[in-house]
């Protein structure tokens, strides 16, 4: 079956190094037929998950690892961003760097999608290195409340980003705050049953929830939120898989989204790709050279 839908240039920012619902979106992008998925780049997490190491680096390792085990580009392919917060100034980062290149690189009538799923300190970095790719990005970005005085993570992990990102006027931006993204929920067990029953992608996704580091005094809810995937709404799914409002010229906020569409094209693509895998796999095993 041929699905007559847009296909989006993307490039995927997002903290990699936090919650895996990052990864589970990047998965899910990657195996959607309408994205085609040019760069990704990774941010920091809040210092609260500090790590000496840095985490913009510790996440590009980790997205590395899920495109290496997708048959996407190996090690390195991730660009990693800055691990301290925007503030104002100029300066450089693999990530700023790759999302001008590839903005730059749009074609007529075909921006570039940014979709971050985590704090926008590389976008504000792009954009402070290149104000001019504003006309050749949309972003659409997770973040945001309706209530400005309620934390949210993304928002808040590097406020200065964030209102340098918005006080580009000219700057498409879609977003899908916390009231909308986090209807894209399954419990915990739910998440354990389908991503072991959905191959070896679906396995390694798990495997980064159950071994997932906490803070002390910080445990992991029943209820277990894939907000990062609200984008794929937008990307890969169409118009009926959310609505939106408009919120000014150049601005839209996602006031609803329907999680069960996006959770389910999640796991039914999981499970075709671990099915057509096998397929192959034992295709090869008939085929190989005999004996004789």
């Amino acid at each position: 079956m041929r699905y007559h839908l847009e296909r989006h240039r993307v490039l995927i920012d997002n903290d990699w190094a936090g919650d895996p619902d990052g990864l589970a979106a990047l998965a899910h992008h990657l195996l959607s037929p309408t994205d085609e998925v040019v760069a990704v780049t990774s941010s920091s997490l809040s210092p609260v998950f500090g790590d000496p190491a840095g985490t913009a680096l510790q996440g590009a390792t980790a997205a590395d690892q899920l495109l290496r085990l997708m048959g996407e580009d190996g090690p390195g392919a991730t660009a990693p961003g800055r691990d301290e917060v925007f503030r104002g100034e100029r300066r450089e980062s693999a990530a700023a760097a790759r999302m001008v290149q590839e903005a730059r690189g749009s074609r007529e009538g075909s921006p570039l999608l940014i979709v971050c799923g985590g704090p926008l300190t590389n976008v504000a970095d792009a954009l402070r290195t290149d104000p001019g790719i504003v006309d050749a990005v949309t972003l659409a970005w997770v973040g945001g409340s309706a209530d400005p005085g309620q934390f949210e993570y993304n928002r808040d992990t590097d406020p200065a980003a964030h209102d340098f990102v918005f006080s580009h006027d000219a700057l498409t931006i879609c977003s899908f705050p916390l009231e909308a993204y986090r209807s894209i929920s399954l419990t915990v067990a739910e998440l354990e049953d389908r991503l072991t029953s959905a191959g070896a992608i679906g396995a390694w996704l798990w495997e980064r929830y159950a071994n997932l580091p906490l803070p002390p005094g910080i445990v992991v809810d029943p209820i277990w939120p894939l907000g990062d995937s609200a984008p794929l709404a937008l990307s890969a799914l169409g118009p009926q898989a959310a609505t939106y409002r408009p919120d000014g010229p150049h601005r839209f906020v996602c006031d609803r989204v329907e999680g069960r569409l996006i959770i389910e094209d999640f796991f039914a693509r999981l499970r075709l790709r671990s099915r057509r895998c096998a397929e192959a796999e034992a295709a090869s095993r008939i085929d190989g050279p005999r004996d004789g």
